[in-house]
């Protein structure tokens, strides 16, 4: 059997509950341009950014040129809204139930830890820092930095050699049953599926529905699965 030496995190949908931040962001933002949405069903322009976001994979240029042209909006542009989205999310962002316990007691266990997301460098660093998170992590990649996105078995590779650690004894935890679960399997990492209802199942290793399983799983791996053994 292989050490745990390792685990590995995505961050949107898995630490960062982004639907919960999304709506309260969506809620500010409307506040924020009241007077040039005037006459606008609030409710009707907030589920509609929701369905066009697609849970984060249409970049917002393309989310506010389209809401702006469906509602008529002739008082504000794209890149108002764009540059609203980039420089207030951080404030709107919620982290998962128990996350600062849960990290925090990886890191007491001795574990190394690393994050791989997708995404924008800057936005989603001040995302990450507006949890407070930060500093739990061993290394931190992000799509745009790197110049390889998750499925890219590539950018699991490198954020395994920034930790000096071997697939066989990391862990990847996520919530896209593609990107995350699959990718990081093929990687030969162990991948654990932080379940999200948006999609029917994933091929994971292990499946979670709360952040803090995971220490049930590491403590208690040695005897309930040969896959795992850990340092405790």
């Amino acid at each position: 059997m292989k050490h745990i030496e390792a685990v590995f995190f995505d961050f949107d949908g898995t630490l960062l509950d982004r639907e919960t931040s999304l709506v309260k962001f969506i809620d500010d933002q409307y506040e924020r341009f009241k007077r040039e949405l005037t006459g606008i069903d609030e409710q009707r322009y907030k589920n509609r950014f929701i369905e066009l976001d697609a849970r984060g994979y249409v970049w917002k240029d393309k989310v506010y040129s389209e809401l702006l042209q469906e509602f008529n909006v002739v008082d504000l542009t794209w890149e108002e809204l764009l540059e609203d989205y980039i420089m207030n999310f951080k404030h709107s962002c919620a982290g998962f139930q128990n996350l600062h316990e849960v990290l925090g007691q990886l890191k007491q266990m001795g574990m190394k830890m690393g994050l791989i997301s997708n995404g924008k460098t800057h936005f989603q660093m001040a995302n990450i820092k507006a949890l407070e998170i930060e500093g739990y992590f061993d290394s931190i990649l992000i799509s745009e930095a790197v110049g390889l996105r998750k499925p890219d078995s590539r950018i699991f590779q490198k954020g395994m050699e920034a930790l000096k650690v071997s697939a066989a004894g990391s862990i990847f935890v996520g919530d896209h049953p593609e990107n995350d679960v699959a990718a990081s399997k093929r990687a030969g990492m162990i991948g654990i599926w932080k379940r999200d209802d948006y999609w029917h199942s994933a091929e994971g290793d292990l499946t979670i529905e709360e952040l803090e399983e995971l220490l049930g799983i590491l403590q208690k791996g040695v005897e309930q699965n040969d896959r795992f053994q850990c340092f405790i």
